[in-house]
């Protein structure tokens, strides 16, 4: 799909006639597919996080049923033994009462059966219990296991983002101060370029300096195959009306998307399978379109750096 998509985007590019209907509306529907996926991304981010959370309950859920089952096997034994004791008591009675009535000898008898058979009853359920205590713990350790796997991935997965995020802090550090900043948020990191840093007012073309900045990009994320990469073109609110083969600030954030991937691309240690772009035109504002400050902030390229989530899904299946 993305391999279509830049193929379509790098016609419009070259051709010197006005965009068809039919090309401009395929654009939008890959563009609605590519929104829909990110935010099916967004909800898996949410789902795993609610996951986590369920697993923890489940686990403590499970620690406090060990601890009662550890609590009713103590009161148990200490009943046994507290039967043991009698048990004794009355065989120490029924010798006394053995030389004494035959009556007296036959109810302690009796009793004595009865206690028996309590002490016995008391070790089937000790037993039984041991038995299900023994199955508790084998499952809490199995889940804690589990959970303790699933914030391991979670947490190497932050890492690995943070580790990228000061990668390409350190690599774009000559365009700190010229509309480039890099943060990272909700397990993933967004680098954003104003449009003074890498086109000219109404085009798509990269500048000299824009592409170094891009090449330098991609030199990091080429280190980093198990990105995936969604490159969003951004406007303001001002309508667009510089070039007759463009039909808006839609077709325009498109196109600068596709030149940025277009870019990328040139570095052939980038998985194309990764790479995504997207126009969302105005309609993702960051500031006041009111000012030309804030117009300035809203013309911008946003490169979204995603971590794949392959193996965390296969551990929140497995608990």
């Amino acid at each position: 799909m993305i391999r279509k998509l830049s193929l379509i985007a790098l016609t419009l590019c070259l051709t010197t006639s006005c965009v068809s209907k039919k090309i401009y509306t395929d654009l939008e529907d890959k563009y609605a597919d590519l929104k829909i996926e990110n935010r099916q991304l967004a909800d898996e981010n949410a789902d795993l996080k609610s996951a986590l959370n369920k697993a923890n309950n489940e686990l403590s859920s499970l620690k406090d049923d060990y601890d009662n089952a550890i609590a009713n096997k103590n009161q148990w034994e200490s009943e046994y033994k507290a039967l043991v004791n009698e048990h004794e008591n009355l065989e120490a009675s029924y010798d006394a009462l053995e030389k004494n009535s035959s009556a007296a000898i036959a109810a302690n008898s009796k009793k004595n059966r009865e206690l028996l058979a309590q002490l016995e009853a008391k070790e089937q359920a000790i037993l039984a219990e041991n038995a299900r205590l023994e199955k508790l713990k084998k499952e809490l350790e199995s889940r804690s296991q589990r959970v303790a796997e699933l914030e391991q991935v979670i947490a190497s997965k932050d890492a690995a983002m943070t580790k990228l995020k000061n990668a390409i802090s350190t690599a774009l550090t000559n365009f700190e101060g010229k509309g480039l900043t890099v943060e990272q948020r909700d397990g993933k990191v967004y680098v954003s370029m104003e449009n003074k840093l890498l086109f000219e007012s109404g085009s798509w073309a990269v500048g000299t300096q824009g592409k170094q900045a891009v090449k330098q990009l991609g030199a990091v994320l080429a280190d980093n195959p198990e990105i995936a990469i969604l490159i969003e073109g951004h406007t303001d609110n001002v309508p667009y009306k510089g070039n007759a083969q463009l039909s808006g600030n839609w077709d325009l954030s498109t196109k600068r998307a596709t030149a940025i991937v277009n870019i990328l691309r040139e570095n052939t240690a980038i998985n194309p399978e990764n790479l995504t772009a997207a126009g969302r035109g105005e309609y993702a504002p960051i500031a006041s379109n009111a000012t030309a400050e804030g117009k300035a902030k809203n013309r911008r390229i946003e490169v979204i750096l995603t971590p794949k989530l392959d193996e965390i899904s296969k551990l929140l299946n497995d608990i």
